[in-house]
């Protein structure tokens, strides 16, 4: 960290600003209500094929450009996880059923919390913002226009729309060019260790803010966040001290 003051700030999304975590839990509740309806199946069973949804999810990997749509994978990943875990499929339509339901779920549940919307309005005047998320161009692009946050920032950066995601050292630069500072000028504030705060630490930035919600310890050889904080919430407390 320098003398410099701070000029812009760098907000991941995911677990950040919106609570997608939540979201999804509640995605996932309606999802497997569907299952048990319409096949029938045991709480174990429908259990195990979400929780392969979710691990597919994790482990996803996209490519924009091998001629498949996100929407299509993700109908994929159903389709695999309701095989793997009941044997079949009976009904042709379901995981097509499954991934927009659980989508839309997803959608209806994330919110900028009203708190999050008044730390945003008073931090605008003070600091460039811009929006720095990963994932592909039309989850997040969704996800931004549902709760409605651009109007918060200077420029919004979604990851799938550039050759490199965090923790990639170009986008941070490309970031930094779209404000017109330096890496030394900024703060990068997310929930992710790999991405978030190693990609800071990477590009060089005057601090990280380690978003730890979940209270659990910092693993053994990880990255250290210069600051850590339960909620983005806390956020002004961080920049006070860095003035």
């Amino acid at each position: 960290m320098t003398d410099r003051r701070v000029q812009a700030l760098l907000l991941d999304l995911d677990n950040t600003l919106i609570d997608t975590a939540r979201a999804g839990h509640v995605a996932l509740q309606k999802t497997g209500e569907l299952l048990r309806t319409t096949l029938g199946l045991d709480d174990d069973t429908v259990g195990s094929i979400c929780a392969k949804f979710q691990q597919k999810l994790f482990h996803e990997s996209f490519d924009a450009t091998a001629g498949r749509s996100i929407d299509e994978v993700r109908v994929g990943h159903w389709q695999e996880s309701i095989e793997e875990a009941a044997g079949s499929c009976p009904k042709p339509s379901l995981p097509a059923e499954c991934y927009h339901l659980w989508k839309n779920s997803r959608l209806e549940v994330l919110r900028l919390s009203p708190a999050t919307c008044s730390l945003l309005k008073a931090l605008r005047p003070r600091y460039k913002l811009l929006l720095l998320t990963n994932g592909d161009t039309q989850t997040q692009r969704e996800k931004v226009a549902v709760v409605g946050c651009e109007e918060f920032f200077d420029a919004v950066v979604v990851g799938g729309e550039h050759a490199e995601q965090k923790p990639s050292v170009s986008i941070f630069r490309h970031c930094f060019t779209l404000l017109g500072v330096e890496a030394q000028d900024c703060v990068m504030v997310g929930d992710s260790l790999d991405t978030d705060i190693q990609g800071g630490f990477n590009a060089g930035v005057q601090a990280t803010v380690w978003i730890n919600n979940t209270g659990r310890a910092l693993p053994d050889g990880s990255v250290k966040p210069d600051f850590t904080i339960p909620t983005v919430l806390d956020l002004p407390d961080i920049l006070a001290k860095l003035e």
